[in-house]
């Protein structure tokens, strides 16, 4: 392919938020391991794989995390494709991992929590927004690479995927948590002219969901 064919070949990295997970004890569970998918999460994955089945995937890569591989399995077999595995989808790390962090609810009553919440702009709770934005870059550049002229999924984590549109959309990376639209099984989808990302869609194949229920 010569520089003119790519410049000119157009790519699609639909990056997907995993559906929603079993947490019958409501909490942050963050990166910890063995949380699965709800039935309706199983539900919300095959909805997503039957929106794409006429799409040309070729290459499908997800979080290490369990709700994410789940989510990939549907559409990986609706396309034959083996999922891929890159440690960038993973969750953000967060100081309140395994604990509930409902408003007014579990561990932000405690005043031994508050000292974690004294920089929303880093943040100082978790992992620098800056440094997720970057990684899940990295994450879907190489998936663009490996299905250049066709298209990829990225299966990854509410908060990575919102971070990483809005670092794309020259927004600033602190947010309200509760504006972000990335739904449970969402598409965030990037569309390449060769190297240069020319647009960004945000579908929900699976159904709205409220961005204040976490599920994540």
């Amino acid at each position: 392919m010569t520089d003119e064919q790519h410049a000119e070949t157009r790519t699609i990295v639909h990056v997907m938020r995993h559906g929603e997970v079993h947490n019958p004890k409501g909490i942050l569970y963050g990166r910890l391991p063995s949380f699965r998918l709800s039935v309706k999460g199983q539900a919300q994955a095959t909805a997503v794989a039957n929106t794409l089945a006429a799409h040309d995937i070729t290459h499908i890569v997800g979080s290490p995390l369990q709700r994410a591989q789940e989510t990939a399995g549907p559409i990986a077999s609706s396309h034959g494709l083996q999922i891929h595995t890159d440690e960038n989808l993973i969750e953000a790390g967060n100081e309140f991992e395994g604990l509930k962090v409902a408003v007014g609810d579990g561990a932000l009553r405690r005043p031994r929590h508050w000292w974690k919440l004294r920089d929303p702009f880093t943040p100082s709770w978790g992992e620098p927004y800056l440094q997720i934005a970057h990684r899940m870059l990295a994450a879907v550049n190489n998936a663009r690479v490996a299905a250049v002229g066709h298209e990829a999924v990225c299966v990854s984590h509410q908060l990575p995927v919102w971070t990483l549109r809005r670092f794309l959309q020259g927004d600033r990376l602190w947010h309200d948590p509760r504006s972000r639209q990335c739904g449970l099984a969402s598409l965030t989808s990037l569309v390449y002219q060769g190297d240069t990302l020319v647009d960004i869609v945000y579908s929900e194949p699976a159904g709205a969901s409220d961005p204040r229920i976490t599920g994540a």
